[in-house]
Formats: C-alpha cells, structure tokens, sequence
C-alpha cells in the first residue's frame, strides 16, 4: 500500500476532521523519527498515518481499537510488524519493534503539542518551541490526554524527552497548514 492509498482508506474510514490531522501529525513525526534512526521513512510513514484508522468505529469500545484496523489491514497486505506496531499503541500488542516503540510515544505528544500550541495567542506551531511544550508536559491539569508516562517512553528508543519534543514540534511544524495550525 502507498501513501496515496492510506491516505484514501483514512478519508473514507474516519469522520472526524481533528482526528485525521492527529493521524497526519502522527504520519509526520514518525517520518522524522525514521530518518533520524536511518529506519525506513515510507512504513514508518504508513504505520503513522493508519495507527488510528478504525477509531471511529470502536470509540465505544476501546478494547476493540486497533483490531478491526488490523483485520482490514491484513487484507491490503500490510506487514505483521507494521501492524504489531499500530497493535501496541494501545496495548493490544507487544511493543517489540524501535517502531512500534516510538508510535507509543508519539500518539500522545501530538496532542500535548497541539494543545501548547492552542493556547498560544496566535494558535501556530512556529510561535511555540520546546522549551514551552516542556512547561505545559510539566503541568499536571494541561491536556490530560496526552498521558506523560506514555510520551516519556521516548527513552525506550534512545531519545531524550527534550530531543524527542523538539523532532516532533519541527515534524509537525512542517506540515502546520495541513494541521491548521
């Protein structure tokens, strides 16, 4: 599957419009993360992308999340890894793979950025830097969401919280007119 064909099964799978800009700023920073490992940028790419495609339709029942993404998944040929990888960032997989390691990680920090960025005045990626996605990860009331112990599990792909915030802040800067940010 190509990047052309995720991206249509995304649009045709998910409904809402805010959840699809999380799917794409979770395809950009995995991107970065790719090329920063020398890992393979276009799976990385796909993993990202269609870790949350059937959230629609198991928002009711989480426990469910991921599973039919897998099954549909399976049928356009995706890889057992890549779908360990999308699995495991709900815990319904072992997260064995540096991918499926650094999906965990990045799901939530795409929502703390964001919110960091929406609270500031001119609600844009390139008005916030690290230094103020770190003051908000440190406030406990700031987008609960974003679950800290998950996005601090950037250790376990050799990145700083530091490092891990400024890739994912410049991925996601990079494509701030699609995030509408």
């Amino acid at each position: 599957m190509d990047r052309a064909e995720a991206y249509q099964l995304v649009i045709s799978m998910v409904t809402n419009k805010n959840l699809i800009k999380h799917m794409l700023a979770t395809e950009a920073c995995m991107r970065k993360l790719a090329k920063h490992f020398g890992e393979n940028e276009e799976k990385w790419d796909l993993v990202g992308l269609l870790h949350d495609l059937d959230y629609d339709s198991t928002c009711k029942n989480p426990e469910k999340h991921t599973l039919i993404a897998a099954d549909i998944l399976k049928e356009k040929g995706i890889s057992e890894d890549d779908i360990n990888a999308i699995k495991g960032h709900c815990d319904q997989a072992e997260r064995e793979t540096r991918m499926a390691k650094a999906l965990y990680a990045v799901d939530p920090m795409t929502g703390l950025i964001v919110a960091a960025a929406l609270m500031h005045p001119e609600k844009k990626l390139a008005k916030i830097d690290k230094e103020f996605i770190l003051r908000r990860y440190k406030e406990k009331g700031f987008a609960r969401g974003a679950n800290r112990e998950q996005i601090a599990k950037c250790s376990d792909i050799g990145l700083s919280l530091e490092d891990f915030t400024q890739m994912c802040l410049e991925a996601m800067t990079g494509i701030a007119s699609d995030l509408g940010l």
